[in-house]
């Protein structure tokens, strides 16, 4: 059995996860005041930060009557305890070389104290910042990233579409003759093929692209189809429209660098089957740049949005531009913007809705943790279908990364169910100069 640790959590932690108490097993876990105060400043708000910041005060409210400066609240059976450092007496090791006494420097000195009065237990200050990590380890102090929803495996974001060579050619022929497809057991490794897989077989003589369906158990070829005038270019973008045209996979992800086409295929998709649904919503999520907030853009709720949300409108302008002019699909498009059935708004607004008969795509999912994920599935009702799309390799969050980021989690968390399905799009397609900046700088 590992020695007993002592580990202190940094307000980023907490705004990641409200939940972050379950995961340190049988250490014991302290909380800076600071981290307290911190805490305060984001309780108003209906982000995703603000609703974990309440649910973690609510939580700290559950043990308050437990001694939680001297004696520790005990965080379950088998858990350690939770502890509130209340001193806040600036050490001047930090001050040598933190002079200014900033939350995160306060925080690293209660970090030290900690380690110096308990020196039979290691400390470990644990906290999404890289600076801060990299602050206390120049001083000596144990620091660690949150790890607990962090997935191990990032090769399936690198990797082109699965290709298995030496298939009998007759068996490629007799999956192109057949509308249904073969049997799954007709393929010697049937058995490593996930739900909803899609892959190249491949022959001396010939190849086709398949789709393992896991509601009828077969292997069936993926044609190439259009979408409200948005025609695949490489095999791909056949797989994402096979997933997303497909209405019993409710979960879908598609990843991939800038310029391959996520976005697109998704609203394309979703247009083709505005029919099967009561409503397309689109929607990404508001991350800053260049410290802009959103509250210095001038006038009402859906004027500040707007420029948040072009990249969106982008997307829509480009499938009408691929329709004939005054044809009958780029009129249905814009009378489904009238009346509400074809909807582009910011992710925040989604919070405490139910969505029934909805094809929901949510555009940027790398920027969302995890938690946040979770919340926007759990709002799905009947009949209503999930798409995230986005790069985990452009991360607009300081605090997120190719591991930890929602995306890469649920994709990770979700492979082998029957309702879901990934594509990872490698070729971009949007302009050679695109796909030149990509691969080269």
């Amino acid at each position: 059995m590992s020695a007993k640790k002592n580990f202190v959590i940094d307000t980023n932690v907490i705004l990641h996860d409200f939940r972050c108490l379950e995961n340190f097993q049988e250490n014991d876990v302290y909380l800076p005041i600071i981290v307290l105060e911190e805490l305060d400043k984001f309780k108003k708000g209906s982000e995703q930060i603000n609703y974990s910041a309440r649910e973690f005060i609510r939580l700290l409210d559950d043990l308050s009557d437990n001694d939680l400066f001297e004696k520790g609240a005990s965080l379950g059976p088998g858990k350690g305890k939770l502890f509130i450092i209340a001193g806040d007496q600036y050490s001047e090791r930090i001050a040598a070389s933190f002079p200014e006494r900033t939350p995160d420097h306060r925080i690293l000195s209660c970090t030290l104290h900690l380690s110096e009065k308990n020196k039979k237990a290691k400390t470990i200050l644990v906290t999404k910042d890289v600076n801060l990590r990299m602050k206390a380890r120049s001083l000596g102090i144990a620091a660690e990233d949150y790890i607990s929803d962090k997935i191990v495996n990032v090769d399936i974001f690198r990797d082109n579409q699965n290709e298995y060579d030496d298939i009998d050619p007759e068996l490629i022929d007799k999956i192109y003759a057949s509308k249904e497809g073969i049997d799954i057991s007709e393929l010697s490794f049937g058995d490593k093929i996930e739900p909803n897989e899609c892959f190249l077989l491949k022959s001396f003589r010939n190849s086709v692209p398949v789709r393992y369906s896991p509601f009828t158990g077969k292997v069936k070829a993926v044609e190439k189809v259009s979408c409200f005038g948005i025609i695949p270019r490489n095999v791909e973008q056949s797989f994402a429209f096979e997933l997303l045209t497909d209405p019993d996979v409710k979960l879908v992800g598609i990843s991939g660098k800038a310029g391959t086409g996520k976005t697109l295929l998704a609203l394309a998709a979703a247009l083709k089957q505005r029919f099967l649904y009561k409503q397309i919503l689109l929607a990404r999520p508001i991350v800053s740049l260049s410290n802009k907030e959103i509250g210095f853009l001038p006038g009402d709720e859906k004027q500040k949005i707007s420029p948040y949300m072009q990249p969106l409108f982008d997307n829509l302008t480009v499938i009408k531009n691929n329709l004939m002019p005054g044809a009958a699909e780029a009129k249905e498009i814009e009378s489904m913007q009238n009346d509400g059935r074809l909807v582009i708004e910011a992710l925040a607004f989604i919070r405490g809705r139910s969505l029934s008969d909805t094809f929901f795509i949510v555009d940027e999912a790398q920027n969302l943790t995890p938690l946040e994920i979770k919340t926007i599935i759990t709002r799905a009702g009947d009949g209503t279908k999930i798409i995230f799309t986005g790069d985990i390799y452009q991360i607009d969050s300081p605090y997120l990364d190719a591991q930890s980021n929602g995306l890469a989690y649920m994709i990770d968390k979700m492979q082998g169910q029957e309702l879901f399905g990934h594509v990872n799009l490698l070729k971009g397609e949007r302009s050679q100069l695109s796909e030149l900046a990509s691969n080269l700088l």
